[in-house]
C-alpha cells in the first residue's frame, strides 16, 4: 500500500505558540461531542472518560514513537456490550455502577485482544493474520453494531421529539453547510443547541451544577473494576468477557481503517513505520487502562483526522496538546454534572445519527472492499451475522443463556461469522446472470 507525500505543516510550533494552542483546542472540540456522548449513553463517569481519553492518547503516542497524529476517544462499538452487561447485572440485583464494572472487565479482555493481534502481525505479517477477519465478516459486524443500538436511540427521542429533531437538524446542517470549525464539530453543536433549547423550555434543573465543586478527582474506587472483586460473581464476569471480547475483532478492523486514513491524509505509511503492531498495542493499552478505572474503551478518532485534512497541520504535538487539555478538564466535577443533566431526547437525536453512521461505515466497508454478494458463501456469512446479532438483541432480551453463561447477539454473530468464513470453501458461489433482461440465478456448489 503506497501513500503519496502530502503538503502540510509537520512542526506547528513554527506558527507560534498562540496558533499552536488554538490548533490544540480545535482538536479538543473535534473529539469532544462524541467522546462525552458515550458516558452519557452508558452511565460511565464523564470525568474518567475525559481523563483516559487524554491519557490514552498520550499512551498511544508513546508506543507509536510519537509519529502518528491520532487522537483516541470513546469507542461507540462497545456501547451495546456495556448496556447488555449492565442489564444482566441489574436483573441480578446489582447496582448500575457495579454492573458497569463487570462490563469494563469485558472491555479489558478486548484490550488484551489488541496485544494478541499485534503479536501475530509482528510474527506472521499483516496479510496472513487479517485473512481470518475479511470485510465480509467485519462489515456486517459493524452494520449490526449500529442497528442493535438503534432501539435505545428511538426510546430516548420519544421523551421529547422537539429536542431530538433539533439536535438532528443542527448536526446535519452543520455537516453539510458549515464552514471551518462549525463543519468539524457538528455533534458538539447539535448537543449544545438542543441542550440550550431544553434549558429555555425549563426542562433542565441546574441546582446540582451550582452545588458541585470546581475541582475534584476524576475517578473513584466505586466506579473502577476494583469494586467488582469485593464480592465477585464469576458467572457474570465470564458472561461479560464472552459478550464483549468478540467486538474487538470489529474495532481492530476499524483501527486499521483509521490508520490507512491517517496515512493517506499525511502521506506517510504509518502501517509500515512505526508499524501496525505498534499502533495496535497503543490502542489496546489505552483501552485496557481506561477500562480498569471505569472509562469507556478508546479508539482512534476520524473526527480528528478530518481536522488534519482541513488544517494541513500534521504535527502530532498538536494532538498531544489536545490530550493535555482533556486531562485538565476531567478534574472539574461541575462540568461532569452539567453533562450528566443532558436531556435524554438530546442524546437520542444525536445518537440516532451516530448509530446510523456506524452501520453506514459497515456498508461502506463492504462496498469499498468489493465484497462479492452474488456469492452464496459470502451471503451466508453476512446474513447469519446480521440476523443473529439483531435477532438475539430484539428477540431474546439482549442475550442467550448457555448454561450459566450469557452470550450477547454480537458475540454470537462474531463467532459464527469467523468460523463460517474459515470453514466454507471459497469456491462455493452464487452467480447472477442476465438473460433476456431478466436475472437468472445460477447456483453452483463446488465442495
Amino acid at each position: 500500500m503506497e501513500f503519496k507525500p502530502q503538503e502540510g505543516i509537520t512542526d506547528a510550533r513554527q506558527l507560534g505558540y498562540g496558533k499552536f494552542t488554538i490548533l490544540g483546542i480545535q482538536h479538543l472540540f473535534a473529539m469532544f461531542g462524541a467522546t462525552i456522548l458515550v458516558p452519557a449513553l452508558t452511565g460511565l463517569p464523564v470525568s474518567t472518560t475525559l481523563l483516559f481519553a487524554g491519557l490514552g492518547t498520550l499512551t498511544f503516542h508513546l508506543l507509536s514513537k510519537g509519529t502518528v497524529p491520532a487522537f483516541l476517544g470513546s469507542s461507540f462499538a462497545f456501547i451495546g456490550g456495556y448496556l447488555s452487561v449492565k442489564q444482566m447485572g441489574v436483573e441480578m440485583g446489582l447496582s448500575e455502577s457495579l454492573a458497569l464494572g463487570y462490563a469494563c472487565m469485558g472491555v479489558l479482555s478486548a484490550g488484551i485482544c489488541y496485544f494478541i493481534m499485534a503479536a501475530l502481525i509482528k510474527a506472521f505479517g499483516t496479510q496472513k493474520v487479517l485473512h481470518f477477519f475479511p470485510p465480509v465478516v467485519t462489515g456486517p459486524m459493524v452494520i449490526a453494531i449500529g442497528l442493535t443500538l438503534s432501539g435505545s436511540a428511538i426510546t430516548n427521542c420519544t421523551s421529547n421529539w422537539l429536542l431530538a429533531i433539533t439536535a438532528i437538524v443542527v448536526v446535519i446542517g452543520c455537516s453539510i453547510w458549515g464552514k471551518g470549525i462549525i463543519k468539524i464539530t457538528p455533534i458538539l453543536l447539535g448537543v449544545v443547541i438542543s441542550y440550550a433549547l431544553a434549558a429555555a423550555m425549563g426542562e433542565v434543573d441546574f441546582t446540582s451544577v451550582a452545588e458541585a465543586d470546581w475541582f475534584g478527582l476524576p475517578f473513584s474506587r466505586e466506579t473502577s473494576v476494583l469494586a467488582v472483586f469485593d464480592n465477585v460473581d464469576t458467572t457474570l464476569l465470564l458472561s461479560s468477557v464472552i459478550a464483549i471480547m468478540p467486538i474487538a475483532f470489529a474495532t481492530i478492523m476499524e483501527h486499521i481503517g483509521d490508520m490507512c486514513a491517517i496515512s493517506s491524509t499525511v502521506g506517510k505509511d504509518f502501517l509500515e513505520n512505526p508499524g501496525l503492531h505498534r499502533t495496535l498495542m497503543g490502542d489496546g493499552l489505552a483501552t485496557a487502562l481506561a477500562s480498569l478505572f471505569g472509562a469507556p474503551a478508546n479508539t482512534t478518532y476520524g473526527e480528528n483526522t478530518g481536522v488534519l485534512n482541513l488544517t494541513r497541520v500534521f504535527d502530532p504535538a498538536v494532538i498531544r496538546l489536545a490530550a493535555c487539555f482533556s486531562i485538565l478538564l476531567s478534574f472539574c466535577p461541575k462540568f461532569s454534572c452539567l453533562i450528566g443533566l443532558m436531556p435524554a431526547a438530546t442524546i437520542g437525536g444525536v445518537s440516532l445519527i451516530l448509530y446510523g453512521m456506524i452501520s453506514s461505515v459497515g456498508v461502506r466497508n463492504l462496498v469499498e472492499s468489493h465484497v462479492d454478494l452474488s456469492s452464496s458463501r459470502n451471503v451466508f456469512v453476512a446474513a447469519l451475522i446480521l440476523v443473529l446479532a439483531i435477532g438475539v438483541k430484539y428477540g431474546a432480551g439482549d442475550s442467550i443463556a448457555i448454561g450459566s453463561v450469557h452470550l450477547s447477539g454480537l458475540a454470537i454473530a462474531a463467532l459464527v461469522g469467523i468460523i463460517l468464513n474459515a470453514i466454507l470453501p471459497d469456491k462455493l458461489g452464487m452467480k447472477v446472470k442476465s438473460f433476456n433482461g431478466k436475472a437468472k440465478h445460477d447456483i453452483k456448489e463446488e465442495i
